[in-house]
């Protein structure tokens, strides 16, 4: 049996694709509950229609300030229709009477104004003329224009008021009909063509990617499985939806957003059979991929996307960190650390949550070595002294900035200083500060206690947020310079410290090409899927959108063919 997650569940926000905070998932082959308003394609209010799924619409019921503004509108087109079927009524008229084509405008303002002094009592705008221009009119043999017009615009009126009142019963105009399809909060998460190129190490052309004006984004319809009931361990687990159907062409300012999550448990509460599912996948999800596959997936987008879209995000509920005061050391409120797998700031009062809080994760690296990396997000200017605790208690030897300090809003606080600073008792002093193509690197000297050691930054700029960079080759070659580092640090060094600005997307993609470019020298083959459920195990939503997964995949391809060049000469 195969358990698909109904795409009703998901809600789009203006910045991401969320489940709703009140809502569970629901699961397209569980009964009914009843009294549940189920269409025909088993999901809640909606009913098949000629263009696919439709939800009935519902009484509005909305305030009075709705209501008002609902008649004021209709009133206000209304005369703007019937002023303007009288005036070309008029015009026409003198028209056919002989009249110039001016003079015919001017008579029939003229003609308006006088009905319009008549019907409420006032001195008519062009004077006596106006009296005048009426008498020329009973004269003439085309009267009859003059109530056909009359009627259109008693038409215009009737029109109107039925509008109006279908408005303010059904939300909707009468043609509209009682099903309107809703594209609002449950539409697709629509994932960008990839923005990079693919820059070869020779000039050959067969490796540029080939991008296409107008991508065709593949759409994951959920479906039901055929086949029959069996026992748990006979379950096929194919998660859909949720959190981990988020496209690429969205910022990530999502503290405008209240998303739930797909595993709303704490660490070491018992799972429930969903929970379990999406931990299972993550456990197990693996495709372990040859040079020759490597090569030929990383062409292929929409296999690449499907593989995305199936693997489960698993960001943490914000329920669980219900603590006064934390919305301040988050930099988005909806992107927190996995419980099990946080970082925990020593603290002479263990009972001081917020004092002991950073929104951080231990990742493992390569051949499952545990606490190879940390990531983090951006720090802010509330975060700074709890950054730089971090540094020093975990003996952090290098720190990968992959952000710009601002990218429209700020994504990263200027957590280092220009020459000297002491945070939380920590002195940090700049030592050099050297300047690459497409990252600088500064080195720090920290004191503390007495204690001296060095900390090298490397700061990346060519990446933009939510996308990926023009060019793999620099990416790379950050990747050889922070191994290469770290290798040279002392042996008691702890984690590498990588961040973005909420330390998920660009942090993700940066530690899986590390420990993959690890994997593909030692064994030959790169498993990128597994490496990815690891990651997301450790800190929910690594590796954030589909472009970035297809950017991974073609980063490893071109990084294979340099191997394999290296070996052949």
């Amino acid at each position: 049996m195969t358990r698909r997650l109904s795409s009703s569940t998901r809600s789009h926000t203006e910045d991401s694709i969320f489940l709703k905070p009140e809502e569970d998932p629901l699961w397209l082959d569980d009964p009914p509950a009843a009294g549940n308003n189920l269409g025909s394609d088993g999901l809640p209010g909606l009913r098949n229609g000629p263009t696919g799924p439709q939800k009935v619409a519902e009484h509005p019921g909305g305030s009075w300030r709705d209501t008002f503004y609902i008649v004021v509108m209709g009133l206000h087109w209304c005369t703007v229709f019937c002023t303007i079927s009288q005036i070309m009524g008029y015009w026409a008229f003198f028209l056919v009477d002989g009249n110039e084509l001016f003079p015919a405008f001017y008579k029939a303002l003229q003609l308006l104004d006088f009905n319009l002094s008549t019907l409420l009592s006032f001195r008519p705008v062009f004077g006596v003329d106006s009296q005048y221009i009426m008498v020329e009119v009973e004269k003439t043999k085309n009267y009859w224009v003059l109530p056909a017009t009359e009627g259109v615009s008693m038409a215009i009126v009737v029109f109107m008021i039925l509008r109006i009142v279908c408005k303010l019963g059904y939300s909707e105009a009468w043609w509209s009909g009682t099903a309107v399809t809703e594209h609002g909060d449950r539409r697709q998460s629509v994932s960008r063509q990839p923005s990079f190129t693919l820059s070869e190490w020779t000039d050959a052309q067969e490796d540029l990617l080939d991008l296409e004006a107008e991508p065709q984004t593949p759409v994951f319809e959920p479906g039901l499985a055929t086949g029959m009931e069996g026992d748990s361990t006979t379950l096929s687990v194919t998660p859909v939806g949720l959190q981990e159907r988020r496209g690429s062409n969205v910022s990530l300012t999502l503290d405008m957003c209240s998303p739930g999550c797909t595993e709303p448990y704490g660490y070491g509460a018992q799972l429930s059979p969903r929970d379990h599912t999406a931990k299972e996948y993550l456990r197990e999800g693996t495709h372990c991929l040859t040079p020759a596959q490597l090569h030929t997936l990383a062409m292929e987008h929409q296999a690449l996307q499907a593989e995305f879209y199936e693997t489960p995000m698993n960001f943490v509920d914000p329920k669980e960190y219900n603590y006064p005061g934390l919305v301040r050391k988050n930099r988005y409120k909806t992107i927190l650390p996995n419980r099990h797998s946080r970082v925990i700031l020593q603290t002479e009062d263990e009972e001081d949550f917020l004092r002991s809080y950073i929104n951080a994760n231990y990742l493992q690296g390569y051949g499952g070595e545990e606490r190879a990396y940390i990531a983090t997000q951006g720090p802010t200017v509330n975060t700074v002294g709890d950054f730089w605790r971090m540094v020093w208690q975990e003996r952090c030897p290098i720190i990968v900035m992959i952000t710009n300090l601002e990218e429209k809003n700020e994504k990263c606080a200027e957590y280092w200083p220009e020459d000297s600073v002491t945070h939380e008792a920590i002195e940090i002093t700049v030592v050099t500060v050297t300047q690459e193509d497409d990252y600088s690197l500064r080195v720090f000297t920290l004191k503390c206690d007495g204690e001296e050691r060095s900390l090298k930054q490397y700061w990346y700029t060519s990446w933009p947020d939510q996308k990926t960079p023009d060019k793999a080759p620099p990416l790379l070659e950050l990747v050889q310079k922070v191994e290469q580092a770290r290798e040279e640090a002392p042996p008691t060094s702890g984690p590498v410290i990588v961040h973005c600005s909420a330390g998920i997307g660009r942090t993700g993609c940066f530690i899986a090409t590390s420990i993959l470019c690890k994997q593909l020298r030692s064994e030959g083959v790169v498993d990128i899927l597994k490496t990815t459920c690891q990651l997301r195990l450790d800190r929910g939503g690594m590796i954030q959108t589909a472009e970035q997964y297809q950017f991974v995949h073609h980063v490893l391809s071109l990084y294979e063919k340099q191997l394999s060049r290296k070996a052949e000469e």
